[in-house]
């Protein structure tokens, strides 16, 4: 890439947000109220690297709304798109590709209970949120991701630079060039979503998992669904585990979601501490899709969408330190998105809120930022994360049965509170061993009717990106990929990313690592999974990536 100096415009602001999720918009939408009940005036802005708000934003969803509450006590009356309450909650063990389990209801830990919950799209909620923060006096920067985080002479954080636009895959500067843009802030929230780019940066180099648990992942690939009418209950909320990721090994669970206008959202978490190379999430999921306790609800209609999300895993335990000199780390940059409980929004957009309530104070000179971790740990949101700091790791560490009884008997009859503190040191990306050590994976081809491939999958997320343009998925070591990745592991990037990224070309005479950039759903499977670190994913231009639409 060309050196020459970039000299970049900037804009101060009080406080900047990276990230228009549930954590990023809460936090706008709360420091605004704050600023209406105390009549002070602040300049919040959200940078948001997806096309509009909601473009980026996956999740099953149910939807707990807690924080929802706290947040718009009348959001009924305001119009929010919680339209779908939970009538009925099934849980099954899946046994083999023919049968099931169906557990009684008293069988089922109290994380799978949602009763008074909703069945949503997060990104519409999102969409919802944006609207309200803007109505607050937010400004909101779609398509201009958050790339570089400033500094000032004494180490604090002084904001962040968006990222560049219109250089070629050279790296050489186009006609349509634009260096970008400067965002110095009193205060600086990082609230980018799991493996945010700049806050696995400030992890790494501020030390801020030190004295935490390891950090693991799983990869939800979902898919929405319009169903034939006689088929659909709205409301019916439909967990399971079991196979097949028991069949290949990994362990997960499965989601079945009926939203209202005949749309069903399905999918399926595995979890990226899996040990066999062959191992291919989304092909797990389209075998999934014809167990008969699946395909009774998908048979004769027509998938309409799909898009893949890694997400943090490693609960409570696994938290890093969330507070940094002149910035905070919110949402699941921080893991404080509750996927141990099966539903998170809810936890996101509280961290959002505490986080704002600090800021607040900070900005009147009443406050710390270092006030955030005690007000954290005096909320809801940290009771609730300690009751299921173990759920996640009990399935690592006992697999489906046992780490479900577990849980069963920690979350329903001592509400969390067992005296035991479950981990797993081993990083996702050092469980892999080598393929000459693992079982095949016949994978059946698709049908087009129930199972589909990667193509025809990637398209429907709408996902794009400017093709001359640097390359996003970086190697560290280019000639890694060949010797390592494809000769020891047999080129796990293949499977592991649910939407054909990474491709081996010339397999049999001179193999070589071909990747199609353009394919990138954002998922940053790549960035996690990857066996010896070698893969990072950077920021794209501005609004590349997915364009959800009701995911």
């Amino acid at each position: 890439m060309s050196t020459e100096q970039i000299e970049r415009e900037s804009m101060e602001v009080d406080v900047v947000i990276i990230g228009g999720g549930p954590a990023g918009l809460s936090a706008a939408c709360r420091l605004m109220q704050l600023a209406q009940e105390k009549e002070q005036e602040l300049a919040v802005v959200v940078l948001e690297k997806g096309s509009e708000v909601g473009a980026h934003i996956l999740s099953g969803a149910v939807f707990e709304p807690r924080a929802m509450n706290e947040l718009f006590p009348d959001w009924k009356e305001m119009g929010a798109p919680l339209n779908t309450p939970v009538t009925e909650d099934q849980l099954f063990m899946f046994k083999d590709a023919n049968s099931a389990t169906s557990m009684p209801h008293w069988t089922h830990p109290k994380p799978m209970r949602n009763g008074g919950n909703y069945i949503v799209s997060l990104g519409e909620v999102c969409r919802w949120l944006g609207e309200q923060a803007e109505a607050l006096g937010v400004e909101i920067f779609p398509g201009f991701p958050a790339s570089e985080v400033l500094f000032h002479e004494d180490g604090t954080i002084k904001g962040v630079a968006t990222g560049e636009m219109g250089r070629g895959k050279d790296g050489e500067a186009k006609a349509s060039h634009e260096p970008g843009m400067e965002l110095h802030a009193k205060v600086t929230l990082f609230a980018e979503g799991c493996r945010g780019h700049l806050g696995k940066q400030l992890i790494s180099q501020l030390n801020l998992d030190a004295e935490s648990e390891t950090q693991h992942y799983g990869i939800g690939i979902k898919e929405l669904w319009k169903i034939n009418p006689e088929k659909h209950q709205p409301g019916l909320v439909v967990h399971g585990a079991g196979w097949p990721h028991s069949e290949s090994g990994s362990t997960g669970g499965s989601f079945l979601y009926h939203l209202g206008d005949n749309l069903v959202s399905m999918g399926m978490i595995t979890d990226l501490s899996y040990s066999n190379p062959h191992v291919s999430p989304f092909d797990e999921l389209q075998r999934f899709k014809h167990h008969p306790e699946i395909s009774k609800y998908l048979e004769g209609g027509e998938r309409i969408s799909y898009g893949a999300r890694a997400i943090t895993k490693g609960g409570l335990h696994a938290l890093p330190k969330m507070v940094l000199p002149g910035g905070l780390l919110i949402g699941c940059d921080a893991g404080t998105l509750n996927f141990s409980k099966i539903k998170g929004s809810h936890t996101a957009m509280k961290s959002g809120m505490l986080a704002a309530e600090t800021v607040f104070e900070v900005l009147t000179n009443d406050g710390n930022l270092s006030d955030y971790e005690s007000r954290f740990k005096a909320s809801w949101l940290y009771d609730e994360l300690y009751q299921s700091r173990n759920f996640g790791a009990a399935i690592h560490k006992f697999g489906t049965w046992l780490g479900g009884a577990y849980n069963y008997i920690d979350q329903n009859i001592f509400g969390g509170k067992l005296p035991f503190k479950l981990s797993d040191p081993t990083p996702d990306h050092e469980a892999l061993k080598p393929i000459a050590d693992c079982k095949p994976i016949n994978y059946p081809k698709p049908d087009g009717k129930l199972s589909f491939d990667k193509t025809s999958s990637v398209y429907l997320s709408s996902t794009n990106h400017e093709e001359d343009q640097p390359v996003h998925l970086q190697l560290g070591e280019p000639d890694r990929a060949v010797a390592v990745n494809f000769n020891k592991y047999g080129g796990p990037e293949e499977r592991f990313c649910p939407a054909g990224v990474y491709e081996y070309v010339n397999k049999e005479d001179n193999p070589e690592l071909r990747i199609n950039a353009q394919n990138c759903v954002h998922c940053k499977t790549c960035d996690i999974k990857d066996p010896t670190k070698n893969i990072t994913w950077v920021t794209p231009e501005g609004t590349g990536g997915p364009n959800y639409a009701s995911m």
